[in-house]
């Protein structure tokens, strides 16, 4: 190929066997892996490539293909009885899954395949042996950072660990979304080499500064916490913070329909952490929140908070800095690259409620800096992590694995 040639098209294989791109956010198993997957594959197609998203058949209604948009297809593989199963209890269907693949690709190969979570990887790998298939692979969670935080509430496979280091060792590149997660690939054996970093990326043209603003108490400063309800996201830690912030209001955004807030047993604990620190009257829960929703609501914050115990990357820091708000983290895992300690908020230690405290308090006392962190936050997802620039990027990873090895002569 010259210079002058355009790079040919590709035919990319994306399998991710439990978060569909056509799942309902907010529902079990449905988050940020099934965005990623979703906007990755069109971001590939409107570079001009023809993408197969495989996912599991959890229902039994839907059609073998469905077309997600131009240049982009989802197709259901059988594996398994054709209804929701929790993720963590699909690793005996992976082996269907993998012959189901295996027998898709005798008819209409690949030119490469990406796996997306460790179940995919398991699957995908061998079917791209069997069809000498060259393999990315994207873990979006590693069983050893779960197993270290979580200890015996781990519900993974107990398979699971070795399992992801025969993936790494495996493919012919991991495809890792923060620098972070490189360091504890070494530490399972993957050497630095076969490592790429690319980060997840944000739609910075529906995340903006501008647009709708949903409701809040201009009387009081706003601070938002946004996501899954689980303990590892750290809301106790925001509403003890909030002890010592007297006029903060705090919004927790996620969870159940708002209808089942009461009956939710992370919503109860958290209420009651609420009651014993004295701030129950100024936290409010919305249970989930639409997806179109979800600027609005950013918009309406003074701070976003995002101290998470543990976070393999972190989608909520990016739409809140393309929303212009500045953003208080734990410095732990994807947000260490993606926030700028003073810069474009805050970076402050996991568990530690004062300290998210005082980061908050020097911005709510600060509008001015407020504002400049917000704008920075902005112009820091402009240059690097817009869905553009993220498929561009791992575009050059399969290109790099198509790309003729060179071979070293025998020696005489």
């Amino acid at each position: 190929m010259t210079a002058h040639q355009p790079a040919p098209r590709l035919s990319i294989a994306l399998v991710s066997e439990h978060a569909s791109p056509l799942a309902v956010l907010g529902g079990v198993d449905a988050g940020g892996q099934n965005v990623h997957v979703a906007r990755l594959a069109g971001a590939l197609a409107d570079r001009g490539h023809r993408v197969v998203v495989y996912t599991r058949r959890d229902a039994p209604d839907p059609p073998d293909e469905v077309p997600l948009r131009r240049g982009v297809t989802v197709r259901h593989v059988s594996a398994g009885p054709p209804r929701h199963i929790p993720k963590d209890e699909l690793l005996p269907h992976m082996a269907e899954f993998a012959r189901e693949l295996a027998e898709d690709w005798r008819r209409r190969p690949p030119d490469v395949a990406h796996s997306h979570f460790w179940m995919s990887g398991l699957a995908t790998l061998g079917a791209a042996r069997e069809h000498e298939l060259p393999l990315a692979h994207t873990y979006h969670a590693l069983g050893s950072v779960k197993r270290r935080h979580q200890k015996g509430d781990d519900t993974s496979p107990p398979s699971r660990i070795a399992t992801e280091v025969d993936i790494g060792t495996g493919c012919g590149q991991v495809i890792a979304t923060c620098r972070d997660e490189v360091t504890e690939l070494r530490r399972m054996g993957i050497p630095p080499r076969k490592v790429s970093v690319v980060p997840c990326g944000v739609d910075p043209s529906v995340f903006t500064p501008e647009g709708p603003v949903a409701p809040r108490d201009d009387a009081h400063p706003m601070l938002l916490q946004l996501g899954r309800l689980v303990p590892r996201k750290g809301a106790a830690v925001s509403i003890a913070a909030l002890a010592r912030l007297p006029e903060a209001r705090l919004v927790i955004a996620g969870g159940p329909p708002p209808d089942r807030l009461d009956a939710d047993p992370e919503v109860r604990r958290l209420r009651a952490v609420a009651e014993a620190a004295g701030v129950a009257d100024r936290v409010r829960f919305t249970g989930g929140v639409p997806t179109g929703d979800v600027p609005a609501l950013l918009r309406a914050a003074d701070v976003v908070l995002c101290p998470a115990d543990y976070e393999p990357f972190g989608i909520v820091p990016l739409e809140a800095m393309a929303c212009g708000r500045p953003v208080v983290a734990t410095a732990v895992g994807g947000q260490l690259d993606t926030v700028v300690d003073t810069v474009t908020g805050r970076l402050v230690p996991p568990g530690d409620p004062e300290a998210l405290a005082d980061a908050v308090a020097g911005l709510l006392a600060d509008p001015a800096y407020r504002a400049a962190c917000g704008a920075e936050g902005r112009r820091r997802v402009l240059a690097r992590y817009g869905w553009d620039t993220v498929a561009e990027a791992t575009e050059s990873v399969y290109r790099a694995l198509l790309a003729p090895r060179p071979t070293v002569p025998e020696a005489a």
